[in-house]
């Protein structure tokens, strides 16, 4: 599995800038007016990973398929979007069909770009959209509460339903229900508020290494959320540069990751994912999986077969096997395990799965 990230934010924030970066591609429209994006973009963009470069060539694997991760570029969400102002219930629907959420808050000043505010204000600027998913979010509960639909919930659900009700018109957040098996309903059933997300500053080129202003202001305001700065327009260059030049001029500007890197690894560690890999003459591949996955779990995210016939995994560390190079010198050097149902898969695990036929 890779993960679905939707961009949301006000309009002229740079979403479809930094979706363009991202994917590598020109695909979303970036303009300097409101609702530029109206239908949402789909870009599907390989994880970058030095390991699996490594086994491949290891391995002399004949291909080379790295996990992947989609961004979705969605419409630009205003003040009332949750009673239909501007594209509110398109961006509202496009929006609950992802996997985690990049608030895009607008860290910089420009007189060249217009702001849907007139004013540079990013705490209002995500109270905005935090408000207006929580409002679309009690749409959805109190119509699940209506008379008639609570005869087809049993008791349980209703009075789950009516704790969030509660909870999200005081104002609170849907966090401690991750992990718990009410998260699973609450998903099903649309709200948006229970999703992961994280708030990305879009700042100008001088200053992305340390912030500014408007970003110590938000990490001040929110300090136990998942931040990352970037400069879109940055990211935007970097795109259309080759490998060589893009090292240099990141060099030169002092960064050591891309948006894109700091994006993934913050996407995973919100999400609890971990990556193995499967290598060999044919093929070296990338796998995302939730951590505390157990190997027939894994198993299935190759083939779900896999699952019901899974005898054993073999197992070897990336580091043991790029150490010794391959799967049978990682043998002959005591280092490939085997391992049960009751295994749980590590980041970095190099597997093979043995199967019933």
């Amino acid at each position: 599995m890779g993960f679905k990230c939707g961009i949301v934010g006000l309009p002229n924030v740079g979403k479809s800038t930094l979706f363009n970066a991202l994917t590598s591609s020109k695909n979303a429209q970036a303009a300097n007016f409101p609702f530029c994006t109206i239908d949402p973009n789909i870009g599907i963009v390989d994880v970058p990973d030095d390991r699996i470069n490594t086994l491949h060539k290891l391995s002399k694997s004949r291909k080379k398929i790295n996990t992947n991760i989609t961004f979705v570029d969605i419409a630009g969400l205003v003040k009332g979007a949750s009673k239909g102002e501007g594209l509110g219930n398109k961006f509202l629907s496009h929006i609950r069909e992802v996997d985690a959420i990049v608030h895009l808050v607008r860290c910089f000043d420009s007189a060249n770009i217009q702001h849907v505010n007139k004013k540079i204000d990013p705490i209002s600027d995500l109270e905005t959209i935090k408000t207006e998913i929580i409002l679309s979010d009690i749409g959805i509960l109190e119509k699940k509460l209506e008379k008639n639909a609570k005869k087809k919930m049993s008791d349980k659900d209703i009075m789950l339903l009516e704790e969030v009700h509660k909870k999200l018109n005081s104002g609170g957040a849907l966090k401690d229900y991750t992990n718990t098996e009410k998260y699973k309903i609450l998903r099903d059933l649309g709200l948006i508020s229970i999703k992961p997300y994280i708030i990305v500053c879009n700042v100008d080129e001088t200053n992305v290494k340390a912030g500014n202003n408007y970003t110590k202001i938000l990490k001040e305001k929110y300090p136990d959320e998942k931040f990352v700065i970037i400069c879109a327009d940055i990211e935007d260059q970097i795109t259309d540069l080759k490998s060589e030049e893009k090292e240099m001029y990141m060099k030169n500007i002092g960064l050591e990751k891309t948006g894109l890197n700091k994006l993934i690894n913050t996407g995973y560690e919100l999400l609890d994912l971990n990556t193995f890999f499967t290598s060999g003459p044919e093929e070296t591949r990338a796998w995302t999986i939730k951590k505390n996955t157990v190997a027939p779990k894994a198993a299935a995210v190759i083939h779900t077969d896999f699952e019901k016939k899974f005898i054993r995994a073999e197992a070897v560390s990336y580091n043991d096997f790029e150490k010794y190079g391959s799967f049978e010198k990682a043998k002959e050097n005591g280092k490939l395990r085997l391992e049960g149902k009751d295994y749980l898969v590590k980041d970095g695990d190099v597997l093979f799965f043995r199967v019933n036929p």
